[in-house]
């Protein structure tokens, strides 16, 4: 994985500048350029990938100039492996005298190098770093053979260790560098009136809020206001105050009780006799969730362990039943038996408890839940004292910030009769170095305090967290822990197969761990071995994150149960660690399964809900080959990569990943309307690794997508962007609150949005992309007794209908009307008389009408009804489709109306239900029996969104107007989709988002948002002011598919554009070339139009069978002679059958979703010089072109000449048969080195 941050940059003499980032990838040649005798003397010969693959944390130091001048590489076990990684721990106590280390405060270095110049300041920077990085690490230890001397650049860091005895004979000599050396904890005191002076210049760098508004003195003033209630406490650092934190005794419980679900954490009070904590029994089962990564301050458990801990306090807090709040991953409240069917229903996000019966885990397959409103309403009522002080105000220098947590336990001796300490946060702050070590807790849903909520527990302070593999003598306390867990009895079950057996009863190796705290068990973890590893290889991109081949299979496992007590929840990536430690691991998977039907698992092997979901990564899917088995036969992939089973989202984690942070992101960011651009924008921010959404909302009317009643009938035509299988994949729900209603206002001052039942949702930034949507057709009102024609009725096409909308009148927006027509149909008229009309001129009607047929529906109940066209554009653009589909519906008996207005529902009396429907045409008018209306015309915005938006003062001109950044009027509501057009000042108003792809408009939208959040993206310039009039050309493909009448599978693959008529296009000189093999009424039309640049742009398919459309889209914008030079051949005679041709193997390579990364490293190595003498072959090819060379033979052979001359051959050949080498488990069917 690419690193994240640039971690730390200083001047070490005035002469040298030197900053310290992570490795990466691309710094591996020049670590090994690096690596000299000294090296291998002292760490022994280091495979530098498979070290960085394997390491914790890899520094490498750059100069001024940008060039890594010296590498270092730490890891959580010994660098010689003369001691077992799992076990160091106890070698070290019985060879060492006073030894400090644990697994938690230590690392080992494992390499560092660097060039002669900057010996010492280098590892100097590079200890700083790693000490910066890792609040919790005090001790960096180094073994070397005990004849080598360490050498001056790290003699300067590193002191020996004293072992046991003088006549100890050890191979290896121990050597240990300490946190004061380099990054001392900071001295916490009470804070003074002179500390002014060293405190306002820290404040003045973030803000001048304060001082504006108390006035220049306002941080003296509040010094010197100090009482017992009131204290204000600075950290120093060389005699200078850094760090700021006034802390307070005053809460106002009763204000948070209102606005945030505080139950888990016992309102923040003491328990008493008369607290009312239940609501009314219902069956519950909670989860619990963590946070970020923890930045501990002590050097050593022991003392101050003890010290922190009251008597029994750990175990009344973790032993303490908690209210019946039900916290389920991400926060979610939970209840089986609670399902909300109308108004509004929200998922909500991460959430914490604190005690052991509120760390209740749920399954992965149970992803997020609603909340019932029930529960939602009852609020506990707690009678005992406060137990919570607050921090007012803090800040700190952003040299210590990784020490914040220094001031916590000082803070928590200020007031011994408190345990918990609070902290409320803007939420557009970013997430600082102290609330990361904290519980964020998540609001009600009617919350108006616009701030973000912390808890820290005194227990958290504690040290002594071990991890280990869990005994038979666990059982008792692992019971305890666990019991009130839905699935107890399955992790107890797994961690007896441990002990009993170490495996599965179908061999599989199984482990489990315990994390201990003071000898008390407070965490439970089991894994297996990942026996799935080449499937999860082959369908998902682990190698995002991992080099897999230097991965053995026994390394990867698979995390089935994960349950920690929420006091010690920033230790949860410190527990994974450490169970890759030792377990002897490297890699963890734990996959998330789709909402399973109510009450039933979706699969037998049932995975706890894990909370350390926040410290893993979730993964990417890849597409999929559609293979054609038959023609493969023993060339086809093995079964492990083919097979098809279960989708599931997938997260990682890492040895890597370990110490890697995550920046959280509190900003609340609404988005409204499930439509592909939104579920797009989300699915882009919800996979980017380094970073997590706390606030992500979606506002829809059916909620998610994907998640109803599953049937192969569509009405609507397929854009290909999601499906099913790619919901299940990125488990959107994981991530994101789902509110399910309708938009029907924007409180642009209070920014918030209002929704059905005037519930509001507040937002920070607010996206619309609420799409266009079919609406309620209003009749002309014509008399058809007047025998009147269309040219003599009003056209109300653009009217509103205002009258009552009829029952049995179907809109079709989404896969959740289909569904709720489809149920309809057949409890109201399968196997029942009765017409159903289908009314429109979109394609759509004939994969509706389609449906209805093969609903069972006969094709004389069916009546196809086509308004008066308003484009010379038909839906399909095609003539031998077009026949083909109207013999298919002659055949079915469907009939077919044309040019035909919808006059009068019922003859103008009471429309519900409509009975009869009467039309008007260019001659003679006519009636029709009704029993279900389809309606496919007068596709808009929706009323309710436009007059939301429009109440709202957002500028609408037929649309919503958006500038080239999505931008409306109001800087904090952006907008996209077919809801938009861009402002007149572009002059492109033919021009708007429903002419590209909806799935690359939505990734776009969210790049813009991303510059706003991710620290890694360089900053975003204004474009120049004549750049800034052009609106953006969306280059991808746009899609169209479904099953037409006749049970044709269709599939319309086009370049985005401005539609035109197909034989107007084809007249054109610049057309290209057109190749059409088999018939339409057949089922076998294959057409692929090829533009005058020789590139694939149209790709239409017309089938009896179905088509492989995700291999077929991988064709568009490809060059033809790429595709096995298509265009001879096919002028040859060669091609009869273009489905026939596409199964051929050597496609397959094509259709490899990783195609386009070999094309990019091959233009890559066109376009890179041999020599600088030599030009490269892309400059020798613009040489040719523009005339700048004198030739005595055809331009093509003397490329062709110089090309077989050149290196990029043999480069070009070799990037070639790695792609075929690296990707055999998909393209077993080619040669590759390994075989030839």
């Amino acid at each position: 994985m690419t690193s994240l941050l640039r971690l730390t940059s200083s001047s070490i003499q005035s002469t040298v500048t030197l900053s310290a980032r992570r490795t990466e990838s691309h710094d591996i040649p020049n670590i090994v350029g690096h690596m000299k005798y000294d090296t291998e003397r002292l760490f022994g010969r280091v495979n530098v990938i498979y070290l960085l693959e394997k390491a914790n944390l890899a520094v490498t130091v750059i100069n001024e100039k940008n060039i890594p001048v010296a590498h270092a590489a730490f890891v959580d076990y010994p660098n010689w492996d003369f001691v077992d990684e799992a076990h160091w721990e106890s070698y070290l106590e019985e060879n060492y005298d006073n030894v400090r280390c644990t697994p938690l405060n230590t690392l080992f270095l494992h390499l560092f190098v660097t060039t002669d110049e900057y010996v010492v300041d280098c590892f100097h920077e590079i200890m700083k770093t790693v000490f910066k990085t890792v609040p919790e690490l005090h001790f960096i230890l180094l073994f070397v053979p005990s004849q080598e001397d360490l050498g001056l650049d790290l003699s300067t860091a590193f002191v020996p260790m004293e072992n046991k005895g003088p006549t100890l004979q050890i191979e290896y000599s121990l050597y240990v560098a300490h946190r004061h050396q380099y990054r001392p904890q900071l001295y916490v005191r009470h804070a003074r009136v002179e500390d002014h002076d060293d405190l306002t210049p820290i404040f003045a760098r973030h803000n001048d809020t304060l001082r504006e508004t108390y006035g220049d003195y306002f941080l003296a003033e509040l010094i010197e206001a100090q009482d017992e209630e009131n204290i204000a406490v600075v950290c120093e650092d060389d005699g200078f105050a850094v760090g700021f934190m006034s802390v307070c005794s005053e809460v106002n419980v009763q204000l948070l009780h209102d606005c945030f679900d505080l139950g888990p954490f016992h309102g923040l009070c003491k328990p008493h006799p008369d607290d009312i904590l239940k609501p009314p029994p219902m069956p519950v089962d909670t989860g619990e969730e963590s946070s970020s990564l923890a930045s501990e301050k002590e050097e050593s458990t022991g003392s101050q362990d003890k010290d922190i801990q009251r008597d029994g306090k750990i175990e009344s807090t973790i032993s303490q039943p908690s209210h019946t709040g039900i916290i389920s991953i991400k926060g979610s409240v939970q209840s089986k038996s609670s399902d909300v069917k109308e108004g509004l229903q929200i998922q909500s996000s991460v959430e914490l408890p604190l005690d052991k019966d509120a760390s209740k885990i749920s399954k992965a397959t149970e992803t997020l839940s609603t909340i019932s409103l029930d529960r939602e309403a009852f609020h506990p009522v707690y009678k005992g004292a406060v137990n919570a002080f607050c921090i007012q105000l803090f800040c700190i220098d952003e040299k210590y910030e990784t020490r914040s947590l220094d001031f916590l336990n000082v803070v928590f001796n200020l007031f011994p009769d408190r345990d918990f300490c609070i902290i409320s946060v803007p939420h557009m702050v970013p997430e600082f170095h102290l609330i990361q070590n904290f519980v964020r807790i998540i609001p009600f849903s009617n919350c108006t305090l616009n701030q973000e909520l912390y808890v820290f527990h005194r227990s958290g302070l504690l040290k002594s967290f071990l991890v280990r593999a869990a005994r038979s003598d666990d059982i008792p306390s692992v019971d305890l822990l666990v019991k009130t867990l839905e699935l107890n009895k399955s992790i107890l079950d797994d961690v007896d197969k441990y002990i009993e057996a170490r495996r599965d009863p179908d061999g599989t190796p199984v482990k489990a761990f315990v994390a201990e705290v003071l000898d008390q068990i407070v965490g439970i973890a089991v894994i297996r071995n990942e026996v799935d590893i080449e499937y999860i290889r082959s369908h998902y991109n682990i190698e995002d994150f991992i080099y897999f081949s230097h991965y053995q299979q026994e390394e990867h496992a698979h995390l089935y149960h994960f349950a920690l007590n929420p006091i010690f929840h920033h230790y949860a990536k410190h527990f994974m660690k450490e169970i890759l430690r030792l377990a002897f691991k490297s890699c963890l998977y734990y996959p998330i399964y789709p909402q399973p039907e109510e009450g039933k698992f979706q699969n037998p092997s049932a995975h706890s809900l894990t909370s350390a979901l926040h410290y893993m990564v979730p993964v990417r899917p890849r597409r999929q080959i559609v293979y054609p088995l038959e023609k493969l036969g023993i060339n086809a992939p093995s079964k492990e990569v083919s097979k098809d089973q279960l989708k599931y989202a997938l997260n990682h984690f890492n040895r890597k990943l370990s110490l890697e942070p995550k920046v959280s992101v509190n900003a609340r960011i609404v988005v409204v309307g499930a439509s592909n651009v939104g579920i797009s924008f989300l699915e882009t921010l919800i996979f980017c690794p380094h970073l997590k959404f706390n606030n992500l909302t979606l506002i829809s009317t059916h909620g998610l997508p994907g998640k109803g009643e599953s049937n192969n009938l569509r009405c609507l035509i397929n854009s290909h962007c999601f499906n099913e299988d790619d919901y299940a994949l990125m488990s959107l729900a994981s991530w994101i609150k789902v509110v399910a209603g309708k938009m029907i206002g924007i409180d642009r001052s209070a920014k918030h949005v209002i929704v059905s039942n005037n519930k509001k949702v507040p937002y920070d930034h607010l996206i619309l992309c609420t799409g266009q949507q079919y609406q309620v057709p209003c009749p002309t009102g014509a008399d058809i007794k007047k025998l009147l024609t269309n040219r003599e009725v009003p056209n109300t096409s653009e009217q509103k209908y205002t009258g009552t909308v009829p029952s049995n009148l179907f809109l079709i927006c989404d896969d959740d009307d289909t569904s709720m027509a489809i149920k309809w149909l057949k409890e109201k008229v399968v196997n029942n008389s009765g017409n159903v009309i289908v009314y429109g001129n979109t394609i759509d009607v004939y994969t509706t009408t389609e449906s209805l047929l093969s609903l069972g529906i006969e094709g004389n109940q069916i009546h196809l009804v086509h308004p008066p066209a308003v484009s010379n554009v038909t839906s399909l653009n095609n003539n031998p489709i077009e026949k083909a589909v109207q013999k298919a519906l002659a055949r079915a008996g469907v009939a077919e109306y044309h040019d035909s207005l919808l006059a009068q529902w019922n003859e103008g009396d009471y429309p519900d239900p409509i009975t009869f429907a009467s039309f008007t045409t260019k001659t003679k008018p006519f009636k029709l029996q009704c029993a279900a209306f389809f309606n496919f015309t007068n596709k808009n915005v929706d009323y309710d969104a436009f007059k939301a938006v429009n109440d709202a003062c957002l500028v609408y001109d037929g649309r919503l107007v958006i500038d080239t950044n999505f931008h409306t009027n109001d800087v904090a509501i952006r907008a996209a989709g077919p809801l938009t057009k861009f402002s007149n000042i572009y002059y492109a108003n033919e021009w708007t988002h429903i002419n590209f792809s909806s799935k690359e408009i939505g990734f776009q939208l969210a790049a813009t948002m991303l510059n706003l959040f991710d620290p890694t993206l360089e900053p975003v310039f204004e474009p120049p002011e004549d750049l800034d009039r052009l609106i953006p050309m969306y280059k991808g493909c746009k899609i169209q598919g479904g099953v037409l009448p006749g049970k044709y599978n269709y599939l319309h693959i086009f370049k985005p554009g401005l539609p035109g008529r197909l034989d107007v296009q084809e007249s054109q000189s610049n057309y290209g070339m057109a190749i059409t093999t088999g018939d339409a009424v057949k089922g076998t039309y294959f057409r692929i139009h090829i533009n005058q640049y020789s590139m694939v742009e149209t790709i239409t398919c017309f089938s009896a069978k179905p088509i492989p459309a995700s291999n077929y889209i991988c064709l568009y914008g490809q060059h033809e002679r790429l595709l096995n030079n298509l265009c001879s051949r096919w002028r040859e005679g060669l091609i009869t059958n273009l489905y026939s041709y596409f199964k051929e193997p050597w496609a397959l390579a094509i259709f490899h979703d990783r195609f386009i990364d070999l094309k990019k490293e091959l233009r890559q190595i066109l376009a890179s010089a041999e020599d600088e003498d030599i030009p490269s072959m892309e400059e020798l090819i613009r040489q040719v072109v523009e005339g700048e060379l004198t030739l005595y033979e055809r331009p093509k052979t003397y490329l062709k000449r110089s090309y077989k001359n050149s290196i990029h051959k043999r480069l070009v050949e070799k990037s070639i048969l790695s792609y075929l080498d690296y990707n055999h488990y998909h393209l077993p069917m080619f040669a590759w080195p390994g075989i030839v």
